[in-house]
């Protein structure tokens, strides 16, 4: 069986104002989570601005979040960095701070091909006694993990599954079937939007951002789907999709990153689950205007009254 599967939201990393953790909020986000049912959680991941944090500070949101967990659901952490020894020893740091499964990248900045983005897979797996996930992110990282990568990595074993966020759905549905003979890999989409068709075709689950806002939503929806009920998890996707909408309205005053984890934060400040939605500089984090504009897709989607 895979290892991992469902709804795994990645978390997003609350700041005080002055931009340092919030380790309260943090734990509001675990609680929030759980009581919503997901099957797991990911830290460290983009929601998670997890390039805006150092060494020390990932430690401490492995080792805060793991607390308020306290066993409770499988925890992945993003071991994510340009460079191969340098997501050693962040891999390294989370296996020490209770993580259950590294998710990894593609390097970045550095210029390699295909097969030096295997090699890092290969020295990473060798250097840290944890089951790897494939991160397929393009748009941060600017190289695809192609369909080949993918399964040699898979096949051989030095990767137990992929987290798709690469929007090219045809290669993702490619290395559904290509690993259909191996029920122990499992692949998810890191798609808000498409998460019905992505399991209909086969994907084991989501990793969305915005189930950090509404958690019990994505489960709704992922249940409808494992019971068969296509028509119920349509109307529950459609009403996710209008959710969604809150990425956008700080745009274009915002990059889309901002907009996005921006977002998310003001929507969990406004559910009263984060004391703060500051983003970490240069981000932007949203204003008045924009933070009301948030509530009022909240009210229209049933989260705030």
């Amino acid at each position: 069986m895979p290892m991992f599967t469902g709804v795994i939201p990645p978390l997003v990393t609350p700041l005080k104002p002055d931009l340092s953790l919030d380790a309260q909020s943090l734990g509001g986000v675990v609680e929030h989570l759980i009581a919503g049912g997901v099957h797991g959680l990911f830290l460290l991941g983009s929601s998670g601005e997890v390039m805006f944090h150092g060494r020390e500070e990932r430690r401490a949101i492995i080792e805060q979040a793991a607390t308020a967990n306290a066993g409770r659901l499988p925890i992945l952490v993003g071991a994510i960095d340009a460079t191969t020894d340098r997501v050693i020893a962040h891999a390294r740091d989370a296996a020490a701070a209770g993580a259950d499964a590294l998710v990894v990248t593609a390097p970045f900045y550095t210029r390699t091909n295909q097969a030096e983005t295997i090699d890092h897979f290969r020295y990473i797996r060798d250097a840290v006694d944890l089951p790897i996930i494939a991160y397929d992110i393009p748009v941060c990282v600017h190289t695809k993990l192609e369909r080949d990568t993918v399964v040699t990595l898979a096949r051989e074993g030095t990767v137990v599954g992929l987290k798709d966020s690469s929007g090219d759905d045809g290669n993702f549905r490619y290395v559904l079937s290509d690993m259909k003979d191996r029920p122990d890999f499992f692949a998810m989409t890191g798609s808000e939007v498409v998460v019905d068709s992505a399991l209909g075709m086969g994907a084991h689950g989501v990793v969305p951002g915005l189930g950090n806002v509404d958690p019990a939503g994505y489960v709704q929806l992922w249940n409808h789907m494992q019971a068969g009920d296509h028509a119920a998890a349509r109307a529950e996707q459609e009403r996710l999709c209008r959710l969604f909408d809150i990425v956008r309205v700080s745009l274009p005053r915002t990059s889309r990153g901002s907009a996005g984890v921006g977002a998310f934060k003001a929507a969990l400040a406004s559910l009263g689950i984060i004391a703060y939605a500051d983003m970490p500089r240069p981000g932007r984090m949203l204003n008045a205007e924009e933070t009301r504009a948030v509530g009022a897709i909240l009210r229209e989607t049933g989260l705030l009254s």
